[in-house]
C-alpha cells in the first residue's frame, strides 16, 4: 500500500475539535479543506488565531513527515524573506501527534496559518511570474544545504520517476490520450535520459503550484506551503514543476514559461543543459498529472481535488504535441540569456 492507493483520513469536525482541545489545549472551530491524499482542516481559536491541521494518510512514512518539518525549519532559519509554516507544539512539546482512528494510526500536525491569497485565487495577469520564478530560486538556495535520507525515494510525482507513467498508461485507454503521453515519454527518453548525468540533483520542494503559493497585494510571491512532495531529484525540476502549472489556461504558454524560468535563472543560475531540459521536464510533469488523475479517480471517485488540473493539463499536452520541444528549449535559452 502507498499514499496513492490508501484512502485519505476521514475524521469528523467534532473529533478534530476534541483532539485539538485534548492535545493542544486550544478551543477551535474547524473547517474541512480539500486535499489530495491527506485530510486538512482550517482552525480558528477563540482569540482569532488561525491554524492549519493536517491528518496524514495512514500509509505516509514517519521519516517523510519528519523531513518536511525539518525542511520548513531549515528554510525559515536560512531566509526569513521566505514565509513557510511554523509548527504548533502539542502540550508535551512535540511537533507531531499520533492518533488512532478506527483502528488506524495517523500522524497529525498543526501549523500556524500564513496570511495572504493563494495564487489560484488571483488573476495571473496581475501577478509577476518572474517574481514567482525568483521566489522558487530563493527557496532552492535555502534548501541547497538541506539533506535527509527520506528525500531519496521512488516517488510518482518526481519527474524522473517515469516508471509510474509507464506502469499506469493503461489507465488512459488505447486511444489518443495514451498516444499523447507516449509521445512525451519518447521525447524524454531521447533527449533527457542520455544527458541526465549533466543535470545536477538536490532536495527540492517539487510542488510550486498555484494551490501552494501565496502572493501579496502587489502580486509578488511571499510564501509557500505543503512540503509533502519533497524529493531528491534534478534541480531543473523545480522551475519545471512551477511552469507546468503556470502555463495552464494561458493563451501564450511560452511567455508564461519564459517569465518563470527567467526569474528562477536570475536567482539560481542553471547550466545550458539544465535550461535545455526544462521544457521536456514540464511536459513529463503534465503527463504525471493526467496519469495520476486517471489512476486515482478510479480508486476515489468522490475526491474532486484529484483531477483539479486534469482538463487543463490535457489541453496543454495537446497543444505541445504540435510544437518542436527542441525549438522551445532554444528559445527559452535565448530568452533567459538576453
Amino acid at each position: 500500500m502507498s499514499v496513492f492507493n490508501t484512502p485519505a483520513p476521514n475524521l469528523s469536525k467534532k473529533e478534530i475539535q476534541l483532539i485539538v482541545q485534548g492535545n493542544y489545549k486550544l478551543s477551535v472551530d474547524a473547517l474541512n479543506l480539500t486535499g489530495e491524499r491527506d485530510q486538512n482542516f482550517f482552525l480558528i481559536d477563540t482569540s482569532g488565531n488561525e491554524y492549519i491541521l493536517k491528518v496524514f494518510n495512514s500509509a505516509e512514512e514517519v521519516a517523510v513527515v519528519e523531513m518536511q518539518s525539518q525542511a520548513m525549519f531549515h528554510v525559515a532559519q536560512l531566509d526569513s524573506s521566505i514565509q513557510v509554516s511554523s509548527h504548533v507544539k502539542t502540550m508535551d512539546g512535540s511537533d507531531m501527534l499520533e492518533y488512532t482512528h478506527e483502528n488506524t494510526a495517523h500522524m497529525i500536525r498543526i501549523v500556524n496559518n500564513i496570511p495572504g491569497r493563494f495564487l489560484k485565487d488571483v488573476d495571473h495577469s496581475a501577478v509577476s511570474l518572474g517574481a514567482l520564478g525568483a521566489f522558487m530560486g530563493k527557496l532552492d538556495h535555502a534548501l541547497s544545504g538541506f539533506h535527509h535520507p527520506a528525500a531519496k525515494r521512488e516517488f510518482p510525482w518526481d519527474i524522473r520517476c517515469i516508471g509510474f507513467i509507464e506502469t499506469h498508461l493503461s489507465e488512459l485507454g488505447d486511444g489518443h490520450k495514451k498516444s499523447l503521453v507516449d509521445h512525451f515519454l519518447n521525447q524524454y527518453k531521447q533527449n533527457i535520459l542520455p544527458n541526465e548525468t549533466q543535470l545536477r540533483k538536490a532536495v527540492i520542494h517539487n510542488d510550486g503550484n498555484d494551490h501552494n503559493v501565496l502572493v501579496n497585494e502587489s502580486g509578488n510571491t511571499t510564501a509557500i506551503i505543503d512540503f509533502g512532495d519533497m524529493v531528491y531529484t534534478f534541480i531543473a525540476c523545480e522551475p519545471a514543476v512551477c511552469i507546468a502549472y503556470m502555463v495552464l489556461d494561458k493563451k501564450d504558454p511560452f511567455d508564461a514559461a519564459a517569465q518563470v524560468l527567467d526569474g528562477y535563472h536570475q536567482v539560481f543560475p542553471l547550466s545550458r543543459d539544465e535550461l535545455m531540459a526544462v521544457i521536456y521536464l514540464v511536459c513529463i510533469r503534465s503527463c504525471i498529472t493526467v496519469t495520476m488523475a486517471a489512476y486515482r479517480k478510479k480508486l476515489f471517485p468522490d475526491n474532486d481535488y484529484i483531477s483539479v488540473s486534469d482538463r487543463q493539463a490535457w489541453e496543454f499536452l495537446t497543444y505541445m504535441q504540435k510544437e518542436d520541444l527542441n525549438d522551445w528549449a532554444e528559445k527559452l535559452l535565448q530568452y533567459v540569456n538576453s
